[in-house]
C-alpha cells in the first residue's frame, strides 16, 4: 500500500497559496473606478489610496481615497500651499450565494485638504482601524487607460 496524497479526510496535506492581487486590482476595484471616472475625468486624479479589502460572511468590502487638485488651489495665490478634494470611494461585493459577483460602488466628496497633510491622514486611518499597514498607493495608469499624447508635428 502506498501512501495517501489526503489527510484521510479527503483534504490535501498541502496546501497552495494563491497569489493575491494587486492592491486595487479586482472585480469591486473595477466598479469603483467606473464610479470615479463618472464623478471626474481620470487625469485630474492626483492620488489614489487602496486600504486592504475586509471578506467576511461571503462579502468583501474595500475602501480607497481619491484625491485632485481643488479648483480653489488653481487659483489660488502663488506660494500657497495645494488643496485638495478629497472623495472616498467604496464597493461591497457578493462574493457567495444567488446574488454572487454583483458589485455595489459609491464615490462621495468628503473633504477639501492640504496636500501636505493627506499621507498623515491615512497613516492615522489606518492606525485607528487597526491595519498594521497605510494603505497602498495606485498608479492611475492601473484603474485607466493611459491620458493620450497630442501628435507632435508640422501644423
Amino acid at each position: 500500500m502506498g501512501a495517501s496524497a489526503t489527510s484521510g479526510f479527503g483534504e490535501p496535506l498541502i496546501r497552495a497559496a494563491l497569489p493575491q492581487p494587486a492592491p486595487g486590482i479586482g472585480r469591486g476595484w473595477t466598479d469603483v473606478a467606473t464610479a470615479v471616472a463618472r464623478m471626474m475625468p481620470p487625469q485630474e486624479i492626483e492620488t489614489i489610496y487602496v486600504f486592504r479589502p475586509i471578506k467576511r460572511d461571503g462579502r468583501e468590502w474595500g475602501t480607497a481615497v481619491v484625491t485632485r487638485v481643488s479648483s480653489d488651489s488653481q487659483e489660488a495665490a502663488p506660494g500657497a500651499p495645494a488643496r485638495l478634494r478629497v472623495y472616498t470611494a467604496r464597493y461591497m461585493l457578493i462574493a457567495r450565494g444567488k446574488e454572487r459577483g454583483r458589485v455595489k460602488a459609491e464615490v462621495e466628496e468628503v473633504a477639501l485638504s492640504p496636500a501636505e497633510l493627506l499621507s498623515q491622514v491615512m497613516q492615522a486611518t489606518a492606525d485607528r482601524n487597526g491595519d498594521p499597514e497605510p494603505p497602498s498607493i495606485v498608479e492611475r495608469a492601473a484603474w485607466y487607460e493611459p491620458d493620450p499624447t497630442p501628435a507632435r508635428g508640422d501644423a
